[in-house]
């Protein structure tokens, strides 16, 4: 085994050993957050082929194997007897290899982002108090989804939040597109598509493009008020943010509710 697989090996054995779990909060500040870190799990199986690892991944983590090999990779059913060499070479590529190297190394600590969960998820329960808080999980994908959500639960990708000056992205996206591929966005990115799946975009045959926006446009406007930054500012938010400050008394779930002419004309 290369040693420097067999140190990384080691170091990330001891991280999954002693990892918090996300402990949900209900309204209470002195609760955290901690992102359950599958990724530590994933990419000591796929770096080393351990076979503990692997164990781990079916055993503690089954969903999130479930969706990554059949929702995100696509590479065949997790029942598959030999589905677990088919995932291991997949990643064998040296491309993906340098990115669970790079995400490991960004992300070995966390405490900042399991903060701004724990703050964000504070005001999204006293905003919705009915909105279950669903578990978040890190994972290392392919440069495909950067979230997913499922049920009770959303995961984030890694891989797609190196940074905007990580050299792999110059290969494929825009500088537009790489702004937003950074550590800062992880929570941001996990509430507004977990609000979307709570609220989803209108999808009748009658909606227009600009209904879908407004739309968006309230759920990013929801999303700066909770992680108490401006992270999306466009046309849309703006509006929102004009109506809501004519409506004091409009609340959160009123306004994703509300029709896009009202949004429009107040």
């Amino acid at each position: 085994m290369n040693k420097f697989y067999l140190i990384v090996a080691l170091i990330l054995m001891m991280c999954i050993g002693c990892e918090w779990r996300l402990k949900p909060n209900n309204g209470d500040s002195d609760n955290t957050f901690a992102v359950e870190r599958y990724d530590r799990v994933q990419s000591l199986y796929l770096t080393t082929g351990d076979f503990s690892a692997l164990q781990q991944m079916s055993t503690n983590y089954p969903t999130q194997t479930r969706t990554l090999i059949e929702d995100v990779l696509k590479i065949g059913n997790v029942n598959d007897p030999e589905i677990n060499t088919k995932f291991l070479n997949f990643y064998q590529d040296t491309t993906l290899q340098s990115i669970i190297n790079e995400a490991e190394q960004q992300y070995a600590n966390m405490d900042d982002i399991n903060k701004d969960f724990t703050h964000a998820f504070d005001k999204l329960h006293k905003i919705f108090p009915g909105m279950e808080i669903p578990t978040v999980y890190s994972q290392i994908g392919s440069l495909d989804q950067s979230v997913i959500v499922g049920d009770k639960c959303v995961g984030f990708s890694l891989d797609k939040y190196l940074g905007k000056d990580y050299t792999l992205y110059k290969k494929f996206y825009s500088e537009q597109q790489r702004s937003m591929m950074t550590r800062q966005m992880i929570v941001p990115d996990c509430i507004l598509f977990y609000i979307l799946s709570q609220y989803p975009l209108p999808h009748d045959r009658t909606s227009s493009q600009l209904q879908c926006d407004i739309h968006m446009g309230k759920i990013q406007w929801i999303v700066n008020k909770v992680t108490g930054r401006k992270v999306f500012a466009n046309k849309y938010v703006a509006t929102v943010a004009r109506y809501m400050k004519k409506h004091a008394n409009t609340t959160e779930s009123d306004l994703l509710n509300l029709p896009i002419t009202d949004t429009l004309s107040n």
